[in-house]
């Protein structure tokens, strides 16, 4: 069934229904957002003169909400132009407007009989055949349309986005009773293909899969917290980074979804389990109930379990709460030993699935702590199956994808050790459920391991190992594919993907670009000249890259090894220039962070299918530098290529300018393309899942066309001012410094940039070579190698992962 949504209305301008429309908006869905209508004037618009029949009163809420999700941090949107994607409006005057839609998303407030009450009124207006979905985050999907005409409930079923909707990757599909197979199929691939989303198929149960074993794990770290005595911070200290969560960790987490929807979510399942062994653990501790009493709800009112305070100096400081007095302290921080030595920061272990196994190993306090948080994570997600889903795989794909873990439940177990920890768990006392002995049993210790076509996961079902099965259009790179390995160092791999096509894939520290890297990418285009058709050049790790090796150029800059560096430099260049005048088409696939270096590879590409979520810059400043293997040049070149014949070169060139000596970062793809980081012919995949199996079809296509470069040989022609708008440039830079603005320092890197930028001191406009702007540019770059605070500019951004302004 081909489904196509042309337009959408989302009922409900709350936190996640505009959030919803917003990322509805951000795919180019033109949207409707409706909410009630206010019964009251604010003081504002009494002041205005507006009556409670005015339209901006009647619409006020949803477009509180559109405001709200425009201002949202992390941005709701790709772009604010987005907002004009959404039309606000009121369920008294404006629910008819859902005869028009192809998709009614219900997003109001967790209450079974609000919802129903809603969707009896829409039933008068909704067309046959229209899908409506409802946003539940746990409420039996089935009771919510019990009772409707057999043809809605047809077309009905949960669509569960997680919050924010745009970053969050999980989308859970909740089929009705009643529901048509081919309409679960239809909105699978829409939310797939057109919404970016990972999709997970659960089961109508109470809190499906992830908020069902998410929930668990918080009450339960709640449980251990009292027993063992542990404080708020402590334990966000244990369940962060280390583990492979999220910065935000446990509490700052709940910050951020709101201390009311864990209280929605812990009686929805106090209510609806009664059969769960666990069920008496859903019940929030006497301090949290004190919280929600209060209205300490976290990041929505401002105060949570974390409160930001403004200092005199303008700094802000986060403040913990107290349980015993509900006051709130400043945070203290523990030192727990296995932490030290496990946690991935400096010379701690790298490896997740390794540093986890240490840390759950460990006999001291933190160790026994973090044993009991996983150990009993792990026994509940066994006994959900089949009750929540039949597989391990969706339990593990629910909560990296909506909760940001890097590992899900299983993945963590096999980490530990199955059988080892299993011992463990049965010597305190704890029951291994049978799936898990059966399993055993059978003499299988993993969950998942890996074949020659691919990953296998233990199926409780069929008592056998069974393989992941990929769909069409997801391309898995490193340990997670089978494709050739034709040549491998330690920063990178070289493969063949099959169709004449072959891929640089990137697996060094950060994905940092050193000599390892730009060895396998030379190695990738002799390939590609003597037996392929296209090459890419892509990974699938945290971030496509943080840029250049600091490590190894502060080394080098410490032993004043000038010649080595201009030697470093001069190879990154000339790998840029042997990307962009390949006769052969090479695609670079950015995602998230793609910075200095990286950005600057992904310059060099016939073309980039980036990520909508890339987040690219060239942030060279920050160390003390300015971008130094053709990103600074590729401005230039850009800033006079987007203008037509004749016009003024120079305010395009202060905006390249301002681009650089900023360090701005796009916020998106789409903003990338703004600032001149992507060019209006490169690609843009939504579902991070696809990218790598678009670039490569990109790849193909261009092969397959007989594609040419427009410029078949390095260029001669690109335009620069010259002296005169090095001079207009160095006036702002004079008043940037004579306000106070930058430093000596920012000031020096800035007049290098404009140099560049402006072809060097040539006493007039002028034509020039790309070779002669990346000699300007190195020999920029070999001055500011020597400069002192350069030096501590990098040791800083090594030490704290954070730009230093001195």
């Amino acid at each position: 069934m081909k489904w196509n949504v042309e337009r959408a209305v989302v009922l409900g301008a709350g936190t996640m229904g505009a959030q919803i429309a917003a990322h509805l908006a951000n795919c180019g869905i033109p949207t409707s957002l409706l909410d009630l209508v206010p019964d009251h004037l604010t003081p504002e618009e009494k002041k205005k003169g507006l009556s409670l029949s005015s339209p901006l009163v009647r619409n006020r809420l949803a477009r509180a909400g559109i405001e709200t999700a425009r201002t949202s941090k992390p941005p709701a949107f790709f772009l604010q132009e987005k907002t004009s994607w959404i039309t606000p409006g009121n369920f008294e005057d404006n629910l008819s407007w859902v005869a028009e839609a192809d998709w009614i998303i219900e997003a109001v407030s967790e209450n079974l009989e609000a919802k129903r009450g809603l969707l009896e009124r829409v039933l008068a207006f909704r067309k046959p055949g229209t899908v409506v979905s409802s946003n539940t985050s746990g409420l039996p999907v089935g009771r919510i349309a019990a009772g409707f005409p057999e043809e809605f409930r047809r077309h009905w079923l949960g669509v569960h986005f997680f919050n924010p909707p745009r970053y969050l990757h999980l989308c859970e599909l909740i089929p009705g009773p009643d529901t048509l197979p081919e309409i679960v199929e239809a909105v699978a691939g829409f939310a797939d293909l057109r919404l970016g989303k990972g999709v997970v198929r659960a089961k109508d149960t109470p809190n499906f899969i992830a908020n069902r074993i998410g929930t668990f794990f918080a009450c339960n770290i709640f449980r251990i917290m009292s027993e063992e005595n542990f404080t708020l911070e402590e334990v966000d200290q244990l369940t962060g980074p280390a583990l492979g969560w999220p910065k935000t960790a446990t509490f700052g987490t709940l910050d951020l979804v709101g201390l009311d929807i864990l209280a929605s979510v812990t009686r929805n399942l106090l209510e609806n389990v009664p059969e769960d062994e666990s069920r008496e653990l859903f019940r929030l501790p006497a301090f949290m109930e004190k919280m929600l009493s209060q209205g300490l709800l976290g990041a929505k009112t401002g105060a949570g379990f974390y409160k930001r305070v403004k200092q005199a100096s303008g700094s802000s400081d986060a403040l913990v709460i107290d349980p015993e007095t509900l006051e709130y302290r400043p945070q203290k921080k523990s030192q727990f030993a296995s932490l030290e030595t496990g946690k991935g920061i400096g010379k701690g272990i790298q490896d997740t699935r390794e540093r986890v196994g240490m840390l759950a190993g460990s006999d001291d306090r933190a160790g026994r702590f973090l044993w009991k948080v996983l150990s009993r994570t792990f026994l509940y997600a066994a006994r959900r199956i089949p009750e929540i889903t039949d597989r391990i795989v969706e339990i593990d794909r629910a909560m990296r994808w909506g909760f940001g873990w890097k590992l899900g439940p299983f993945e963590l177990w096999d980490a530990v050790g199955l059988e080892g920890s299993l011992r463990r768990m049965e010597g305190e006392g704890c029951q291994a459920p049978e799936n898990i002995r059966q399993m055993l049993s059978s003499g299988r210790k993993r969950f998942y391991q890996n074949a020659e076509h691919g990953l296998l996961y233990f199926d409780f079902g069929r008592g056998n190992y069974r393989l992941i099965e990929q769909p069409p259009g997801v391309l898995p790179l490193g340990g997670q594919g089978s494709h050739p390995v034709i040549e491998k160092n330690d920063d990178a791999s070289l493969l063949d993907l099959g169709d004449g096509v072959a891929c640089v894939e990137f697996h060094s520290k950060g994905n940092a670009i050193g000599a390892g890297t730009i060895a396998m990418v030379e190695s990738g285009l002799r390939e590609l000249s003597a037996n392929f058709d296209a090459l890419v050049i892509a990974n699938q790790g945290t971030n496509f890259s943080a840029g250049a090796n600091l490590q190894l150029l502060l080394e080098e800059i410490r032993a004043e090894h000038w010649e080595a560096l201009d030697r470093m430099l001069r190879s990154f260049q000339q790998m840029n220039m042997a990307i962009k005048y390949s006769p052969k088409p090479v695609v670079v696939a950015p995602f998230r962070f793609t910075l200095g270096g990286g950005c600057e590879m992904a310059f060099a590409a016939s073309r980039v299918q980036a990520s909508a979520e890339t987040y690219m810059g060239l942030v060279e400043t920050g160390v003390g530098l300015l971008p130094g293997a053709g990103g600074t040049k590729e401005m230039a070149l850009r800033a006079a290529d987007s203008l037509p014949a004749g016009s003024e070169l120079l305010p395009s060139i202060r905006e390249a300018f301002q681009t650089i000596t900023n360090a701005k970062v796009s916020g998106s793809a789409e903003e990338a393309r703004q600032l001149r980081f992507l060019g209006p012919a490169d690609g843009i995949t939504l579902n991070p899942d696809r990218l790598a199996a678009d670039a490569k079809q990109a790849a193909l296509e261009m092969a397959r066309n007989n594609w040419k470069r427009a410029h078949p040989a390095p260029r001669t022609d690109v335009r620069v001012l010259g002296e005169g708008g090095l001079a207009e440039l160095k006036i702002s830079v004079h008043l940037f410094r004579s306000g106070g603005f930058i430093s000596d320092h920012d000031a020096l890197i800035a007049g290098k940039i404009a140099c560049v930028l402006c072809g060097g001191k040539l006493t007039g406009p002028a034509a020039v070579s790309e070779q002669y702007l990346l000699d300007l540019e190195r020999e920029a770059s070999l001055s500011l190698y020597g400069e002192p605070k350069t030096q501590a500019r990098i040791e800083h951004m090594l030490r704290t992962g954070k730009p230093l302004r001195n």
